[in-house]
């Protein structure tokens, strides 16, 4: 492998890119699905000229969009059907962020689970306020599960397109 080769290093770096977004679908920090979307683009755009990379970016944009789309909307029906209010999801997603910065790493993920769980217990009381939130957190589990598997869609895309071209 010629790193002096301007086609292997974009592709170098595409892949780099591509593996950080798959894992930054399961790490909260980093935007995985457009990152992974967003390689694909940059593999296209100064990769070795091609067609079929068009092709690849064109598939690779249905898999991102669709992913978004019922990435959004799959669990939020789900969650309106449980009976979960907006209203504390918002108070899940606020903890979340202060415990992003309060606890590294895993902050994120317990605050939001924390706040969460507060504000159903304000909204339910102390019986219904776990159940509730087991509901909600098997609602974002599935969003996450969607995004992650269009990640991973991408990223089979691009290595189909990486081998046809």
């Amino acid at each position: 492998m010629d790193l002096s080769d301007t086609g292997t290093t974009v592709t170098v770096i595409a892949g780099i890119a591509m593996l950080a977004g798959v894992l930054g679908v399961v790490i909260p920090v980093l935007p995985g699905l457009l990152l992974c979307w967003a390689a694909v683009l940059f593999w296209a755009l100064l990769g070795d000229a091609s067609g079929g990379r068009w092709v690849v970016l064109a598939l690779a944009t249905l898999v991102a969009v669709g992913g978004t789309v019922v990435k959004y909307l799959w669990p939020g029906r789900r969650l309106k059907s449980t009976g979960v209010p907006t209203s504390s999801m918002l108070a899940g997603g606020v903890l979340g962020v202060i415990g992003f910065f309060v606890v590294p790493v895993v902050g994120l993920v317990l605050g939001f689970v924390l706040g969460l769980f507060l504000a159903e217990r304000l909204r339910l009381g102390p019986g219904q306020a776990w159940p509730s939130t087991r509901q909600a957190l098997g609602a974002v589990g599935l969003s996450l599960l969607v995004e992650f598997a269009a990640a991973l869609a991408i990223a089979v895309i691009w290595v189909f397109g990486l081998i046809a071209t």
